[in-house]
């Protein structure tokens, strides 16, 4: 037993050694074929690090909503461009009256209310100006509550700051640092577009979501949102909460029925709104990356087979070359299985350095998502696993043939070949 297990570990060493002298024997052509097998496990393993990175940001960030809460907008949250995109557009905007009717018939929602934050606006306090504009939003006395978005100090919007057009605002925590840096920002007046609006709030920080800051923005109340910011191109966006998540979906199917109706959409068209989610945009996101999961699947196979015949010519030539060495090792008492063992090893250690130098880039690569959207690295293990299984399978599925061949090879003739 032990006499075997020796036998094994010198031919495992033996081959290794060969393996090494052949890469350095055929340099180029060895160059080639590990450059198919590093590129094939480098587009599997750098996608899906890179998707790995970016699910761990997704997940939290796209989870925007409070809980039981929807959205009803015009367009898609995600959208992919295609054929739709031009009747999305031409759909009605969401006005604020359909917000006002909705709220008053529908009856399942706990609450409804109302918001658009599709402007950006330069903000200026005293003489200092901000570089760059910030996200200019309107919303209800429920606006922080629908984006899970918490007070650090001062008072959300009343009721009454809405019916009464209060100029009040407010700011997001690094809107607040620029403008405020030594300063209590309460009680202070900010200008937008030359009107004074008084800080009542400064919001708790998020941090950045895909690479951008969340606590980049002012809120303003709805109503005087829209009475100095909209344009005919405004459509608002409506977010309802149900009572609990069992009401959840009988709510979301009396709000769409309302809006139907609201809108005079006719019974046999589609809805000319969306629904938006945490579920849906999660879906959407889910859907949008397992198509690039298989576009690099695609490009993986077909680098991994054109390595893998790579593999097999170099195999092939590494036999021709070394004819007599086999025959002066079968004649000194080397079996068909020994032969054919080093070969195949050699092939599979061939493809387990291009393999390694793949997964190496691959993690490399698929973490500068992560630097750039600033988030933890991701090292996918199973996926390494997985790219290095692969390349031992190709390593034996294409050396079997040429490992074969120096098996089979007649000792006699061997010796005499020049």
């Amino acid at each position: 037993m032990m006499a075997k297990q020796s036998h094994l570990i010198n031919t495992v060493k033996e081959s290794f050694r060969m393996a090494i002298e052949s890469i350095r024997q055929n340099k180029l052509r060895s160059i080639l074929t590990l450059l198919g097998i590093s590129i094939g496990v480098f587009s599997v393993i750098g996608v899906m690090t890179a998707i790995r990175t970016l699910e761990s940001s997704v997940n939290s960030q796209l989870d925007i909503f409070g809980t039981n809460t929807f959205m009803i907008q015009k367009s898609p949250a995600i959208r992919i461009h295609g054929g739709g995109n031009d009747k999305i557009r031409k759909r009605k905007n969401i006005r604020y009256a359909h917000y006002e009717e909705l709220k008053q018939r529908a009856k399942l929602p706990l609450r409804v209310s109302v918001v658009d934050n599709s402007q950006e606006r330069n903000i200026q306090y005293k003489d200092k100006r901000l570089k760059k504009t910030a996200e200019l939003s309107g919303v209800d006395e429920w606006g922080l509550r629908s984006f899970k978005t918490y007070l650090a100090d001062g008072r959300n919007f009343l009721e009454d700051d809405i019916r009464f057009h209060r100029s009040v605002t407010i700011l997001g925590p690094d809107l607040a640092d620029i403008l405020f840096p030594f300063e209590d920002p309460l009680g202070k007046a900010i200008q937008i577009k030359g009107l004074d609006y008084t800080v009542i709030g400064v919001t708790e920080r998020k941090g950045q979501a895909f690479g951008r800051s969340q606590d980049y923005f002012v809120m303003i109340p709805i109503s005087i949102y829209i009475q100095r910011f909209s344009h005919r191109w405004t459509s608002l966006a409506i977010n309802v909460e149900a009572e609990s998540t069992e009401m959840y979906e009988k709510t979301m199917d009396e709000v769409i029925g309302l809006m139907r109706v609201i809108r005079k959409v006719p019974p046999e068209e589609e809805n000319d709104f969306a629904i938006i989610s945490n579920k849906e945009m999660m879906e959407t996101f889910a859907g949008f990356t397992s198509g690039i999961k298989l576009f690099a699947g695609a490009v993986s196979v077909i680098a991994l087979l054109v390595a893998g015949i790579g593999i097999m010519n170099i195999m092939l030539v590494s036999v021709t070359e070394r004819i007599k060495e086999i025959g002066i090792r079968k004649a000194i008492g080397a079996t068909k299985r020994d032969i054919l063992t080093q070969f195949l090893m050699e092939a599979i250690f061939l493809s387990q350095f291009g393999g390694i130098v793949g997964v190496i880039l691959g993690i490399a690569g698929g973490n500068i998502v992560a630097i750039l959207l600033k988030v933890p690295a991701v090292i996918p293990l199973d996926w390494a696993f997985v790219g290095m299984a692969v390349c031992s399978l190709i390593g034996i599925g294409f050396g079997i043939y040429p490992a074969w061949r120096a098996a089979n090879l007649d000792p006699i003739e061997s010796l005499r070949f020049e």
